[in-house]
C-alpha cells in the first residue's frame, strides 16, 4: 500500500505519513478526527501481494488477543476493520525514543537501566503469554522507551498467536518470521516457538543493552543463525566485568540453547531482575528532567505499596516480587456439578453448537467458549458425559478454546475427554480419541512443555501403529512432528535418529524422489549436522 498524500480510512481516521513497514505489515501515522488524538493504523501485508485468507483469519484473531492485553507496556488498541480489501488495527501512537537507538547512542547502558528495561519487557511478556500469545520478533527495535521511563514493546498486533491447528503446522520448517540475532534455536531449526522462545530473545536484548554488543554477528543471515545454533555466547563480565556476577547468570540462563534450560516464565525473570533496576541516571535529551513531576511514576509507586506494608518508595530500592498468576478464565474452566444444571433439548443443543460456531467465525472465542461450557454442562446433565451431542459439544469447546489460544484451558478438556472414551468400541470413536490425544499434546507444546508433549505423543505413537500399521501415513506424520518437536526442543541427539529411520521408511515405501523425503534430506544435511 502506497500513499502519497492524506487519506481518510472509515471516514474517520486521517492517515497522514508511514511509519515503518514490515515483511508482514506497514504502519501509517494519522489522526482519528473522531476524537482528535493521534493515532497509529497497522495494515496487513501479504508477502506475495495477493490475499491470504488464513493470515486474514490470524490477523483478526491476533488484534482480539492484542486488545485484550490491556498493559500499560503494550499499545492500546482501538478498533480495527477492513476497506477494500485491506485489513487494519488503529492502536496508540507511541512517541519516544526505539531502544536500538538508545543503544547506539549511549554505546552501551548503566546496569541499572538495563535490568529496568528488561524487568519491564517481562511484566509485559508475563501479560502476552498468559494471553497465548508469543512475539517472535523481541528486539531492541520494537522496544520504545518513552520519556516518563516506560517501555512499551511494539508489534504485538502481527505476532503469531500460538495458534496451530495441528502439530505439522506447529513444528513446520519454511519460512518463520523473526531476525535472526534475537531468534531463539529452536525458531532457526523448526520454525516453532513458544514463551521460552521470546525469554530467548530477551537474552539477547539484555546482553546487548549491557555490553553494547550483539551475542552473535556475521556476515550472512545463514552464518549467524548457525553460531545462533550452535556456538557458546561470550560471557556478559568477559565484555564488562563491572556486571554483577548475579544478573550475568541471568544473561547465560536465557540463553540456552534448549527451552527446557532456559527459565520457567517471565515471572521468574523479573524477580531475578528487578533488584538491579536501581540507580538509574538521567537520559539527557531522552527523559524528562527528573525534578519534573511524573504522574506514571507516582501511580507505579502507588501501585507498589498494594498488598505490601512497608513496600518501596519510588527512590528506595525495589525488592523482587513473584506476582500471582493470572486466573483461568471462567469458560475454560471444566463445569462444575451438573446437579442444578438446566436441562438441555437436542434442539437446543443444536442451536447451541450454532451459536458458539457463529461467534468462533468471528474471532469472538470467549463469548463461544462460555455458551459451549454452559451448553456442556447441561447436556452432561441430560443426556451422560459420552452422549453423542454431549460429545460433540465438549469436541466443540476444546477446539474453541484452542482456536481462540487458550491453550491451558484447552487440554484438560481434550484429555477428559480422551478419559471418558478411552473404554468405547467403535472405529469413529477411536479416531476421536487419537485426535484428542494429539491435540492435548500439541496444547502442551504450545505452552512450553516440551517433555509433557513428547511423552503423549510417544504413547499416542505406539497406540496408533498397534492400531493402524507401521507404515500408515498416520504414524509416519506423527513420527516427522515428534522428530521435529524434538529438534524444537534442543534435544538434537533424539531428533537425529528418529528422522533418519524416518527417512529410511518413506525411501522404502514411496522412493527416494518422494517430496518428504527432500523435507528430511534439508534437515539431516543441514540444521542437524551444524555443529
Amino acid at each position: 500500500m502506497k500513499w502519497t498524500e492524506k487519506r481518510m480510512l472509515a471516514d474517520r481516521y486521517e492517515l497522514t505519513a508511514p511509519l515503518a513497514r514490515g515483511g508482514m505489515g506497514q504502519v501509517m501515522v494519522g489522526r482519528d478526527t473522531r476524537l482528535d488524538r493521534e493515532i497509529a493504523v497497522k495494515f496487513l501485508r501479504f508477502p506475495d501481494g495477493e490475499q491470504d485468507p488464513d493470515m486474514v483469519r490470524r490477523f483478526v484473531r491476533e488484534s482480539r488477543i492484542t486488545a485484550g492485553l490491556q498493559h500499560p507496556g503494550v499499545p492500546a488498541v482501538f478498533d480495527g476493520g477492513s476497506e477494500d480489501g485491506h485489513h487494519y488495527l488503529v492502536m496508540q501512537r507511541v512517541r519516544g525514543i526505539g531502544l536500538h537507538d538508545l543503544i547506539s547512542e549511549q554505546e552501551r547502558l548503566s546496569v541499572g537501566w538495563s535490568a529496568c528495561i528488561a524487568a519491564q519487557v517481562c511484566s509485559v511478556l508475563s501479560a502476552a503469554h498468559g494471553a497465548s500469545l508469543v512475539h517472535r520478533d523481541l528486539k531492541p527495535a520494537n522496544m520504545m522507551l518513552e520519556r516518563e521511563g516506560t517501555v512499551k514493546v511494539l508489534d504485538f498486533g502481527l505476532a503469531v498467536a500460538l495458534d496451530r491447528a495441528d502439530m505439522s503446522q506447529i513444528t513446520r520448517t519454511g519460512h518463520t518470521p523473526g531476525t535472526p540475532a534475537y531468534m531463539a534455536p529452536e525458531q532457526l531449526l523448526a520454525g516453532s516457538s513458544t514463551p521460552l522462545s521470546d525469554l530467548y530473545a530477551l537474552g539477547c536484548v539484555l546482553h546487548e543493552m549491557l555490553t553494547g554488543q550483539r551475542v552473535f554477528t556475521a556476515s550472512t543471515s545463514f552464518a549467524l543463525a548457525s553460531k545462533q545454533v550452535n556456538d557458546a555466547p561470550t560471557g556478559v563480565r568477559r565484555l564488562r566485568p563491572d556486571v554483577p556476577a548475579e544478573l550475568a547468570e541471568v544473561v547465560s540462563a536465557l540463553l540456552e540453547k534448549r527451552p527446557e534450560d532456559r527459565p520457567a516464565d517471565a515471572d521468574q525473570v523479573y524477580a531475578r531482575l528487578i533488584g538491579f533496576a536501581t540507580g538509574l541516571e538521567p537520559v539527557p535529551g531522552e527523559l524528562n528532567p527528573p525534578e519534573q513531576s511524573s504522574p506514571h511514576r507516582m501511580y507505579g509507586a502507588a501501585v507498589a505499596k498494594v498488598f505490601g506494608a512497608g513496600a518501596p518508595a519510588e527512590a528506595d530500592e525495589p525488592r523482587p516480587a513473584a506476582p500471582d498468576p493470572a486466573p483461568e478464565h471462567a469458560a475454560a474452566r471444566p463445569p462444575e456439578d451438573t446437579v442444578d444444571a438446566v436441562p438441555l433439548s437436542r434442539v437446543e443443543v443444536k442451536r447451541a453448537r450454532d451459536e458458539a460456531a457463529d461467534l468462533g467465525s468471528s474471532a469472538r472465542y470467549q463469548q463461544a467458549a462460555q455458551t459451549l461450557r454452559e451448553a456442556v454442562t447441561s447436556a452432561t446433565a441430560s443426556f451422560g458425559a459420552t452422549d453423542p451431542d454431549t460429545v460433540r459439544l465438549r469436541m466443540d469447546w476444546a477446539n474453541v478454546l484452542f482456536e481462540g489460544g487458550n491453550f491451558r484451558g484447552a487440554a484438560p478438556v481434550y484429555a477428559e475427554l480422551v478419559a471418558d472414551l478411552e473404554g468405547l468400541e467403535g472405529d469413529e470413536n477411536q479416531s476421536l480419541v487419537f485426535r484428542c490425544r494429539l491435540q492435548n499434546a500439541t496444547c502442551h507444546a504450545l505452552s512450553g512443555q516440551t517433555s509433557a508433549a513428547l511423552s503423549i505423543l510417544s504413547e499416542l505413537l505406539d497406540d496408533e501403529v498397534d492400531v493402524y500399521g507401521h507404515d500408515d501415513h498416520r504414524p509416519l506424520e506423527l513420527r516427522r512432528q515428534i522428530g521435529l518437536l524434538e529438534l524444537a526442543a534442543g534435544r538434537r541427539e533424539d531428533a537425529e535418529p528418529t528422522l533418519r529411520d524416518l527417512r529410511e521408511d518413506l525411501v522404502r515405501l514411496h522412493g527416494p524422489k518422494h517430496p518428504a523425503v527432500a523435507q528430511l534430506d534439508d534437515l539431516l544435511t543441514g540444521s542437524l549436522t551444524q555443529r
